[in-house]
């Protein structure tokens, strides 16, 4: 709420501002007593547009032809009795890491009020926007919790996902930095940071030239906070233009041979450079991967995106082990909804999947989650819940357990309500509990 010079103001708009304020000094109070943490950080795989759970993590090839389509040969994994689909062998080696819930549902089959309600764990409408998980953590784990990096502590590799407003109320502070340009390039243009056609010693010389030009500065006198304030802004900003936080988003400094692990394509680049991210202690990574809307031909696209998956998303479960950061880190992989489970074979889909909100998959691992598990089950035919339904609340309620961040907090809420993480007995938040079975 802004007032501007010479506006009245009332009693109410005081009690609003004051409400506002008392609640956020009680969020970061409660920042300071959370207990129990076992993670740092989050990476979040957004499968944009939705995966197919019969398709990548619940296979049902004893449905038939028109369920499973020519993806009928799911593989064993290292865990006994968990099968996955066949074009992601890689991860099929890496299940003792990771836990899948075969039972994921919202019953939303719209893009943007299910990217919403598993985003926010609430479900659409109402008169507040509330803020995503990305979101939620920075407030509790970011710059008002003692993080201290040049990098933004929410980072979103490498565009917006553009189905919601991360940050809902909160506001722009919350907001993720989102990366632009493609770490799969020769070189990765970051937004703000690395200037295509521009080499770091032409912005060495600008920043000389600035300085030399920038009188202003050397008539700084004490207690002039404001001003002081703008140069630390401004130095700061150089530094991660030229300093080495910028480093971070250069993948030359990775060996070849990591690189080529990973795979060469933006999404297998952009989990290197989210591992990166987290060994620099950013909170909250973002992968937005984008294409999974296959409503034409979905298995010609399954054969080209799915090896990709494979390749990068078991490259940095890996990565992160051998580095120890795995136990810190939660990887969550999933999308806003599943795919029909019945194949669309008429034309003009020939061979492709709608939206299906009923039953889908999600899979995390790291940061003290239990791998090698499976929560839940979907039917024969992958349509409706079998057992074990998990809410998108259930599942952000289990994360911010792992990070140490209660779930009674309240909100800074603009208007001063009662606003918590994850709140109980309400309507606009269905839940069936933590998921303990991997905790």
């Amino acid at each position: 709420m802004q007032v501007s010079v010479g506006q009245p103001i009332s009693r109410r708009h005081m009690l609003e501002r004051g409400l506002w304020f008392a609640t956020a000094l009680m969020a970061r109070q409660r920042i300071g007593k959370a207990q129990g943490a076992k993670a740092r950080s989050v990476i979040q795989i957004w499968m944009w547009g939705g995966p197919a759970h019969l398709d990548t993590f619940d296979p049902k090839p004893e449905a038939g032809r028109d369920y499973c389509g020519p993806l009928d040969q799911p593989i064993e994994t290292n865990v006994s009795g968990i099968r996955i689909s066949q074009l992601l062998p890689m991860l099929a080696r890496q299940a003792d890491k990771y836990a899948i819930i075969r039972s994921m549902t919202h019953g939303i089959n719209a893009h943007e009020s299910a990217s919403y309600a598993v985003q926010t764990g609430r479900l659409p409408g109402g008169r507040d926007v509330y803020p995503c998980a990305g979101a939620v953590v920075t407030l509790f784990r970011g710059y008002d919790a003692g993080y201290r990096g040049l990098i933004p502590p929410y980072i979103v590799l490498t565009e917006p996902q553009g189905r919601f407003s991360e940050a809902g109320f909160l506001g722009l502070k919350y907001k993720p930095f989102a990366t632009g340009g493609d770490p799969a390039q020769s070189r990765f243009v970051v937004e703000g940071i690395v200037a295509e056609g521009i080499s770091d010693e032409r912005q060495q010389a600008r920043r000389e030239l600035l300085d030399e030009l920038n009188t202003l500065a050397r008539t700084l006198r004490p207690g002039e906070t404001q001003l002081a304030a703008y140069m630390t802004a401004g130095e700061e900003a150089y530094e991660l233009i030229l300093g080495d936080a910028r480093k971070v988003f250069d993948l030359s400094q990775e060996p070849e041979d990591v690189r080529e692990r990973y795979g060469r394509n933006t999404f297998g680049q952009s989990c290197l450079v989210a591992r990166r991210l987290v060994e620099r202690g950013v909170v909250y990574v973002t992968i937005n991967y984008r294409g999974w809307d296959t409503h034409r031909q979905h298995f010609q696209a399954m054969q080209r995106m799915l090896p990709q998956l494979d390749r990068g998303f078991a490259t940095l479960l890996e990565d992160l082990a051998a580095r120890g950061l795995l136990d810190t880190t939660i990887v969550w992989w999933g999308g806003e909804f599943g795919r029909t489970p019945r194949i669309q074979w008429e034309p003009p889909w020939n061979g492709g999947r709608g939206h299906w909100g009923h039953v889908f998959c999600h899979v995390v691992a790291g940061g003290g989650l239990k791998g090698g598990v499976v929560v839940g089950a979907s039917d024969p035919r992958g349509e409706e819940v079998k057992e074990r339904p998990v809410y998108p609340a259930d599942l952000l309620a289990t994360i911010y357990t792992q990070l140490g961040i209660d779930l009674n907090a309240r909100l800074p809420h603009p208007r001063g309500e009662d606003v918590r993480v994850i709140p109980d007995n309400d309507k606009q938040v269905p839940r069936a509990g933590l998921l303990q079975e991997i905790l």
